[in-house]
């Protein structure tokens, strides 16, 4: 008699599914991303902060009216027709004068986009090239207005012609006016970044801690990181000027060496910027994330890249705080604009206030080792 067979069913694991190492990786990846804050802000937030900045600056597509002094009497503005009238309001804000060699100054110096001026039938316009944006919309806007007081006439000769002249120098060249807003952006690039930097490395590899327990003074360090970013900034000063006077055209003025003192200013200011970003940075590559985030868009806000005259209110406002503004305004006077040395003190002074706030909340803040 033979034993009963029993039949064995087989149980067999199901074979893992081929998408499951790749859903875990991408699961785990996508957790690092969050997670690395670093990453997450260079990806993300500093994007979207250049979206509202852009956005901001360049959101509004209006004409942006300008300010017009108008010296004595100017029958093409004064008597104009009502539809001329209206589009003279939207797009010019005038300011009258009896003294034209004043309001050319005004022009020269940027606190007036144009000055205008009847000699006869002529209709002179003086403008300034420094902001060759606006000297266009100037330009473009009194041709109109002349053309109108023309096509008035209709089937006679034109009575009325435009006669541009520009306050600068004609032989100037648009290198005139990059150079100072560039050097400017290139100093406070070149302090800041230098100076976080070195803080935070530092602090790292422990230099600073057997500075601070050798007999050297804690003045003598500070000296030392001054005295080698005014040389650095002199170096850059040097390297912008010579080749852009020897191969690019640039025409310095009487008065372009008053930018010293002011771009040793300017060192000092961004210098102390430079403290504060390393006082609170943990990692180089922290400091130079947080020093570019401030840097950058103070250079768009500050007009090193391209002009602010269609930007918001608000923002022109916010650009007349920032110190790279005052160093970018203070060496456009004296380098190209032809200013004296009263140009450069306002600037100066308040490079200075500002490098003795930021150093103070910098010493506040500061460490001789790492946390």
């Amino acid at each position: 008699m033979s034993a009963p067979t029993t039949e064995r069913t087989s149980t067999a694991a199901p074979a893992p599914s081929r998408t499951r190492p790749f859903r875990s990786l991408a699961v785990a990846m996508v957790k690092g991303f969050v997670r690395d804050r670093m990453a997450l802000f260079w990806a993300v937030i500093f994007p979207l902060m250049f979206l509202f900045l852009l956005g901001g600056l360049l959101g509004d597509t209006s004409v942006p009216r300008s300010d017009v002094i108008q010296v004595g009497a100017v029958p093409l503005l004064d008597d104009a027709d009502p539809a001329t009238q209206a589009a003279i309001d939207d797009t010019l804000d005038i300011e009258h004068s009896d003294d034209r060699d004043a309001a050319i100054a005004e022009v020269r110096s940027g606190d007036a986009d144009a000055a205008v001026t009847m000699n006869g039938d002529s209709l002179v316009l003086w403008y300034s090239a420094a902001d060759q944006v606006t000297a266009g919309v100037v330009q473009g806007t009194f041709n109109s207005i002349v053309q109108s007081a023309n096509a008035a006439a209709s089937g006679q000769p034109p009575t009325y012609t435009l006669a541009p002249e520009q306050v600068e120098d004609e032989s100037l060249s648009p290198i005139q006016f990059f150079t100072p807003s560039l050097l400017g952006w290139a100093i406070a690039m070149g302090a800041t970044f230098g100076a976080a930097a070195n803080l935070v490395l530092w602090r790292r590899n422990g230099l600073l801690r057997r500075l601070r327990l050798s007999p050297v003074p804690t003045y003598a360090v500070v000296g030392a990181r001054v005295v080698t970013a005014l040389m650095l900034a002199g170096i850059q000063m040097v390297m912008f000027l010579v080749p852009a006077v020897a191969f690019m055209g640039l025409e310095l003025t009487g008065w372009w060496w008053m930018s010293v003192p002011l771009l040793a200013a300017a060192t000092l200011a961004f210098l102390a910027l430079g403290l504060l970003v390393g006082s609170f940075s943990k990692t180089e590559e922290g400091a130079t994330g947080a020093a570019n985030f401030i840097i950058l868009p103070m250079a768009f806000l500050s007009g090193s890249f391209f002009p602010l005259d269609g930007a918001p209110a608000w923002i022109v406002a916010l650009s007349h705080v920032l110190p790279l503004k005052w160093v970018n305004e203070g060496m456009l006077d004296v380098m190209v604009r032809g200013e004296g040395p009263s140009a450069i003190v306002g600037p100066i002074l308040a490079l200075l206030a500002f490098a003795a706030v930021v150093g103070a909340l910098a010493t506040r803040l500061f460490r001789w080792e790492k946390a």
